[in-house]
């Protein structure tokens, strides 16, 4: 990891954590977002540099009422280690947030973002008050539709021809989530 102190985490669940977003991780999360696997599953087809990135999270590093980002960490090894990015970006008008998942390279296919979805989800009731959290995923993404159902999205709607997979249109799946369906004690009530 390249910060020698432990890093602060909020609350964990299936060995995975959240905590807040680090300057110090600036370009892994470019790595991990521009990774070819991440570009193809948002469908969006243009890289950002490492400096853009590192500018805009210096935007989120300070924060903003309408937004709530974590660092994703992988606590199956020794230590705490950084391995995604989770955000709601809310809308407080009408007490709903659009979910944002990137997740490393190489943590991808081991859980670590159904788990964190759950823990995100679990915030996002639990902790801000939302009523429906939403995400749209790629029709052809099978494995993140199953990851996103697998932590308690449901399939609402398909938006026709919105996307691209491959150079091809295709269909973005809109997903949501409401508190009924995460009902207990929270990761957050039980966190130091």
């Amino acid at each position: 990891m390249s910060d020698t102190a432990a890093p602060l985490l909020w609350a964990e669940t299936g060995g995975v954590a959240l905590g807040p977003l680090r300057g110090d991780l600036a370009r892994e999360y470019w790595r991990w977002e521009n990774d070819p696997g991440a570009v193809l599953g948002y469908g969006r087809q243009v890289p950002e540099s490492p400096e853009s990135r590192a500018e805009g999270l210096e935007h989120q590093l300070r924060g903003a009422p309408d937004q709530a980002r974590f660092t994703v960490y992988d606590l199956k090894g020794d230590e705490p280690r950084p391995a995604g990015l989770a955000s709601l970006l809310i809308d407080h008008q009408v007490r709903t947030a659009e979910y944002v998942l990137v997740v490393a390279p190489e943590a991808r296919g081991k859980g670590v973002g159904t788990a964190a979805t759950r823990l995100t989800l679990d915030y996002a009731f639990h902790v801000t008050g939302l009523d429906m959290v939403w995400l749209k995923v790629l029709e052809p993404n099978e494995a993140g539709r199953r990851a996103y159902a697998k932590a308690g999205f449901q399939e609402v709607g398909v938006l026709r021809s919105a996307g691209q997979w491959r150079g091809r249109r295709c269909g973005e799946v809109v997903m949501d989530a409401v508190p009924e369906d995460f009902m207990g004690a929270s990761a957050f009530e039980t966190a130091d």
